[in-house]
């Protein structure tokens, strides 16, 4: 006799880690209003003194960009849809901006279903970003020296 074979659900998500992700994409939501708040520098780096923050420490003692710099000029062109001018600032933080709106709503419904929406997180997937993320700006960052 044939049985109907329901579609597997996603694992429910205790509550203290519903509240994890509530909070993560609030803040997600948080940076990126910084960001849309902050004019990106024409210099691609510098936008963060914006916030009072000091220069750039690596740029100040080596007269040499860091593999940051120019993060959260990135993140003030992506939030405009600046996309070219987010890669030609950093495109690591191009990347992780991109990460960050995809994260946003993934958290939030995640955490409002009680359960996990689209995927369901693995250590290896967060590992594999994060490791790929680290390689595109330390490449970029080689790049840029280079081209000096």
């Amino acid at each position: 006799m044939d049985q109907e074979q329901k579609p597997l659900e996603s694992p429910s998500i205790p509550k203290h880690q519903r509240l994890v992700l509530t909070v993560l994409g609030l803040g997600l939501i948080g940076l990126m209003v910084v960001a849309r708040l902050l004019t990106p520098s024409p210099t691609e780096c510098g936008t963060h003194q914006e916030l009072g923050l000091p220069p750039c420490t690596f740029r100040v003692l080596f007269g040499l960009p860091c593999p940051t710099c120019g993060m959260t000029t990135s993140w003030a062109h992506l939030v405009r849809g600046e996309v070219l001018a987010a890669v030609h600032a950093n495109c690591g933080g191009l990347l992780l901006g991109v990460l960050a709106m995809l994260a946003v709503p993934w958290s939030l419904v995640s955490a409002w279903r009680g359960r996990w929406t689209g995927w369901t997180p693995r250590d290896t997937v967060a590992g594999w970003v994060a490791t790929g993320l680290l390689v595109l700006i330390l490449l970029q960052w080689a790049w840029r020296l280079w081209l000096r």
